[in-house]
């Protein structure tokens, strides 16, 4: 395994991260302990969950993922060999987000957040998270694959600066050690650094986004954050829902796969993200590895990215995808992506 900084703190993490949002959905508990057992075997120590999984969010199941490793780390005793990252929700702005949490009003103000933190410590059964994050911005803004920022409306959105303030409470507590930012904007990750600096709270030292080979866009302003300002990158949804493990090629829908399941999960699977899919594919193809074994070792190969928040549904799937950091891909095989992206440049943003 290949471990690269969090931020500019002392903590080192793997470059493969185990994403855990299918935990409680697709997947039981038994086998929830069985991807942590052997991604531990592997030398990933980087487990990011969220007090909203498992995804598809329901408020039957919600909390459901944490509680599964919480008990893996009660069985196991752990907790000093994994860097354990959660998540907090924000404001529910659309019908997307849930709108259940906290008696319906879920915002990123104090008494959300030291509720939330204090029910995550419940369930995972620890009394510290090494990493806190939120989960999106209070305030109304593109995430989410939303285009268009059209109306700043902030309502009673809760200030940045409200927001630090608590969760410096909470580090001096001793129940966080850092904190991140989640689906956030250049202009969002600026105000959190300036804020910080200015005012003495805690610095965000990571930011977890949508990246892969159909979804650039975190190259556009905030890898400059990432790579100045040591705000590296947790990378979600490397294979872009499975799209481009080629799974879902020429129509098809496996039995039990995420996109056979559910309708929810759109935002990879239009004409242009089909095509592009298909490009890619291909080239791996030509070049002897697997779709995924090309997107993954992409993601990997981002000197911006801190860690690449891999997810799987089997154990053959969690080693296929662990085994691409050892992966290199060399200058031709760079090239052809490059042209590729030209081709089709962010197809599903």
């Amino acid at each position: 395994m290949k471990y690269r900084p969090l931020g500019n703190t002392d903590i080192r993490v793997s470059l493969i991260g185990l994403g855990t949002m299918t935990w409680g959905e697709q997947n039981t508990e038994a086998e929830a302990h069985a991807q942590l057992d052997l991604a531990l075997e592997a030398g990933i120590n980087l487990i990011d969950t969220a007090e909203l999984y498992p995804v598809p969010p329901r408020q039957e199941t919600q909390g459901r993922t944490e509680t599964m490793i919480g008990n893996w780390l009660a069985a196991r005793g752990q907790r000093d060999k994994i860097v354990l990252a959660t998540k907090v929700v924000g404001r529910a702005h659309d019908p997307q987000r849930p709108s259940y949490f906290r008696e319906g009003k879920p915002m990123l103000d104090r008494a959300n957040i030291v509720r939330a933190l204090d029910d995550s410590l419940r369930r995972l059964r620890t009394d510290y998270v090494d990493l806190y994050q939120l989960h999106w911005p209070d305030r109304r803004t593109n995430m989410f694959g939303q285009l268009g920022l059209e109306q700043l409306d902030e309502g009673d959105t809760v200030p940045i600066e409200e927001t630090l303030a608590v969760l410096d409470e909470l580090v001096r507590a001793g129940k966080i050690r850092h904190i991140g930012l989640s689906n956030e904007t250049p202009w969002g990750v600026h105000r959190f650094l300036r804020a910080a600096e200015t005012l003495g709270y805690p610095r965000i030292q990571a930011i977890q986004n949508p990246y892969n080979l159909l979804n650039r866009t975190f190259e556009i302003g905030l890898s400059e954050f990432s790579l100045r300002e040591q705000v590296g990158l947790l990378a979600y949804s490397p294979l872009a829902f499975g799209m481009l493990s080629g799974k879902y090629e020429h129509g098809a829908r496996p039995e039990q796969a995420r996109l056979t399941l559910y309708q929810r999960f759109q935002r990879y699977s239009g004409p242009q993200a089909r095509a592009a899919t298909s490009a890619y594919v291909a080239l791996a193809r030509e070049h002897g590895l697997t779709p995924a074994q090309l997107a993954q070792a992409f993601v990997n190969s981002r000197p911006f990215v801190t860690s690449n928040l891999i997810g799987a549904t089997s154990l053959a799937q969690l080693r296929e995808n662990i085994d691409s950091v050892h992966l290199e891909l060399g200058p031709e095989l760079r090239q052809a992506i490059a042209e590729l992206h030209r081709q089709y440049p962010n197809p599903a943003p």
